[in-house]
């Protein structure tokens, strides 16, 4: 290699919405953006509801700016909105099961 810039790079963008994943590549020009690999995608013509003003993006889960330059082999994420606190699903999974009292038990406890 004579240490040339590529003609072009190849960047994979991913989706990924609730039983579906959706991972497509795009050759771009070298100094293309993170946007400029969405759009070249058509991801935003399979799924309307992708607001990019609202919606954050990344680089390899790394948020990253629309305007941010894009390397060989990036993946760009789309991500959505949390639609459960993380939190509470950890807790609600870490919660004690709580077994029924036995009759011997309930009737201890009723006299």
């Amino acid at each position: 290699m004579t240490g040339s810039e590529p003609e072009t790079i190849k960047v994979g963008v991913a989706y990924a919405i609730s039983g579906q994943q959706l991972w497509l590549t795009v050759e771009l020009a070298p100094g293309a953006t993170v946007q400029d690999a969405i759009e070249r995608s058509g991801i935003l013509e399979k799924f309307p509801e992708i607001n990019l003003e609202e919606q954050k993006v990344g680089v390899f889960g790394k948020v990253a700016m629309l305007d941010a330059e894009v390397k060989e082999g990036d993946r760009v994420e789309i991500y959505r909105a949390i639609t459960a606190d993380p939190k509470a699903v950890k807790r609600k999974k870490a919660a004690p099961v709580k077994k029924p009292l036995s009759k011997k038990t309930q009737e201890q406890k009723a006299s």
